[in-house]
């Protein structure tokens, strides 16, 4: 039993990084920031497969993780506890998996959207625009991870559009 706690605590502290202070969640929110610049160096950037089942399967695996493994955190740390950071993961791997193909993740300007992701994702998930907050009422595991993924939606969005106006400029 031992064993399985530790696993938990490891994925949905993504390994510790929950533990890191301050602002857990920002250092939670890195992760897929750097997968996600790593495959666009690789020359999968979004537009490619790749881009899109790697960052797709992160935020499946991590929303997955924190809602039906969230309980026992919260049993362990309190309600939405900032050691579970696999919530900002899910999220800001979402925001990525939601870039359109017309960023090139080749160009010189693939670190600025990035940057502007991952600032719009923070900003959002700070500060729970709606439904996020409702949705983090819900109990348990779900309630810690469905606020972030609204969040992801409201970071996304922006992104989105500019990206088309940009490609239609």
């Amino acid at each position: 039993m031992i064993r399985r706690h530790e696993g938990t605590k490891a994925l949905l502290s993504v390994g510790g990084i929950g533990m890191m202070r301050p602002a857990s969640g920002t250092w939670g929110s890195m992760p897929p920031v750097v997968l996600a610049y790593a495959l666009g160096a690789a020359g999968f950037g979004p537009g490619s497969v790749v881009w899109y089942a790697l960052l797709g399967g992160v935020a499946v695996v991590f929303t997955i993780g924190c809602g039906l493994l969230g309980d026992e955190a919260e049993a362990w740390w309190g309600k939405d506890p900032s050691n579970v950071v696999a919530d900002e993961v899910a999220g800001m791997a979402l925001v990525l998996a939601l870039f359109p193909p017309t960023i090139d993740g080749a160009s010189s300007s693939f670190i600025l959207w990035l940057v502007g992701a991952f600032l719009l994702f923070r900003a959002a998930d700070i500060a729970k625009p709606w439904p996020a907050k409702q949705w983090q009422r819900i109990p348990g595991g779900w309630g810690i991870v469905l606020d972030d993924l609204a969040a992801a939606v409201h970071a996304a969005v922006p992104i989105i559009v500019l990206a088309l106006i940009l490609a239609l400029a």
